[in-house]
């Protein structure tokens, strides 16, 4: 599908990929790539498929099948566990906040999984909010300081390439804005992005390439450069 340019193979490649709930088929042969420094974010409407993908490239779904690597890692053999050890950190689109533990308490509740984790001090750089609300409870905070909180949680850890679930919804737009600002400085930084996003104006901001999902199939792919041209195709898959 790609490479990392120079003829490298993509950080993570995508093949045949088919999960089930149950008796149910949700995934049918979903393929794509991520290179190494990019942000790609998976397009669609509710119910497509996006959030299945991103559980099942971490073995957290039921039965899953076809080829998931990483790094040229087969993935689909391995338990959730040694899969976040690679470097792969997810944060799921409910957070997963404690209530009953303080922003710093939570920040740090997660193992490092490999070398190389975010300072405390580097987070609060990037998350003002987090240091003025180190002492608050996880219930008191806002729904952009919980989704604040859920992406530095998974930076402390040592991950390298995020998963990141729905990270704007339900937030107000300038909180959007400084998720955007976020996104785009760890891209900087040399992380990998994989996103799940409704709002294709946000990922417009972030992306470098959109994969559009439908009944779990993979239908289109639009480089960011391309998506005004795409808008009618873009419109007609999410019907907005």
């Amino acid at each position: 599908m790609r490479d990392g340019g120079n003829g490298e193979p993509p950080l993570l490649a995508v093949r045949d990929l088919h999960a089930f709930y149950g008796e149910s088929h949700v995934l049918h042969g979903v393929a794509f790539d991520v290179c190494e420094g990019e942000v790609v974010t998976l397009l669609g409407r509710n119910g497509a498929g996006k959030t299945t993908t991103l559980r099942a490239i971490l073995g957290i779904i039921g039965r899953r099948s076809g080829t998931v690597r990483f790094q040229g890692q087969e993935l689909t053999r391995l338990p959730s566990y040694r899969i976040a050890r690679l470097g792969i950190g997810y944060v799921p689109e409910e957070r997963g906040i404690f209530a009953s533990l303080n922003v710093t308490e939570n920040l740090m509740l997660p193992p490092e999984i490999r070398p190389g984790g975010m300072s405390v001090e580097r987070i609060h750089a990037l998350f003002p909010n987090l240091k003025e609300r180190a002492r608050s409870q996880g219930t008191r905070l806002s729904g952009g300081e919980q989704q604040m909180l859920a992406i530095a949680r998974v930076l402390r850890t040592g991950a390298r390439f995020l998963l990141l679930d729905e990270p704007t919804e339900g937030l107000a737009p300038v909180i959007i804005q400084q998720i955007g600002h976020v996104v785009r400085a760890l891209k900087r930084e040399g992380y990998t992005i994989l996103l799940v996003e409704q709002n294709f104006r946000f990922a417009a901001t972030i992306a470098d390439r959109h994969y559009v999902m439908e009944d779990g199939h993979v239908v289109d792919m639009i480089p960011n450069d391309r998506l005004e041209a795409s808008m009618d195709r873009l419109h007609g898959w999410l019907g907005v």
